[in-house]
């Protein structure tokens, strides 16, 4: 059993750690955004994220100058996000909501599935497997902040707006599948696309010159779903911190 000083030692040496796990998430999301506006920037001759999907920017053949560039901000972030996603459950236990370890679990799962697509779309040029890496880290991303953010959303209302806590769990349904929206859109286009419009080519830039409606490119929708998710990553780990932080008593 340790001693008094050691646990006054453990206590402050956690704190510490949460505190900087809390900024992870956004600075992982800061160098997402800028591996990839570089690595667009860089892009020759032309980049136009409404008809051009992430994955362009990736792939050495395509972008020579920028694939690094979003690789890193690509990994980056899935690191940042690993290494947050890795002190929740504790954080969670101690604020009273441990067993709810399905989203954090789905979170990490989907930060490794970015790394290996990644991975795989620069070392390997098989579209299919880098395909199956990035729908299971959207997919993955996504129903881990739905969940926390269903969790964290309902306590927030019935702990401390208690004039609402009778509809606590559909305003926090509303505000968790805010996060799926651009994902369930981007799957209908594409099932749009593939079922109506079989002639056309997959998403590129001949879509814009053909006319092609906007709202039916995947990338567009990709897109989308890539700011939704970051606003979701750069909120959810203050607005855990404040629901679930521990009470003092004494």
């Amino acid at each position: 059993m340790p001693s008094i000083f050691e646990i006054k030692k453990i206590i402050p040496a956690e704190s510490f750690l949460r505190r900087i796990a809390r900024i992870m998430a956004p600075l992982g999301i800061l160098a997402l955004w800028v591996g990839l506006l570089i690595a667009a920037e860089l892009y020759p001759p032309e980049y136009d994220w409404r008809y051009m999907t992430v994955t362009t920017l990736l792939r050495p053949a395509d972008n020579p100058g920028g694939h690094w560039w979003a690789a890193i901000g690509l990994d980056s972030c899935a690191l940042c996000g690993l290494y947050w996603a890795a002190l929740l459950p504790r954080h969670r236990e101690q604020g009273g909501r441990g067993r709810h370890l399905g989203g954090i679990r789905a979170l990490q799962f989907g930060c490794i599935c970015m790394i290996f697509s990644t991975v795989l779309v620069r070392s390997f040029p098989i579209r299919k497997i880098h395909e199956i890496w990035a729908v299971l880290a959207f997919l993955c991303l996504d129903t881990g902040l739905v969940r926390l953010t269903f969790q964290t959303v309902e306590k927030t209302l019935r702990g401390r707006m208690r004039w609402v806590s009778g509809h606590a769990q559909w305003y926090a349904a509303a505000a968790a599948g805010a996060a799926a929206v651009p994902i369930v859109l981007a799957a209908a286009a594409q099932a749009y696309v593939h079922f109506l419009r079989p002639e056309l080519p997959w998403v590129n830039l001949s879509w814009r010159t053909l006319g092609v409606p906007v709202y039916l490119s995947f990338a567009f929708w990709e897109w989308i779903a890539c700011v939704v998710l970051s606003a979701y990553m750069v909120v959810l780990p203050f607005a855990i911190r404040t629901v679930y932080t521990p009470q003092k008593t004494g």
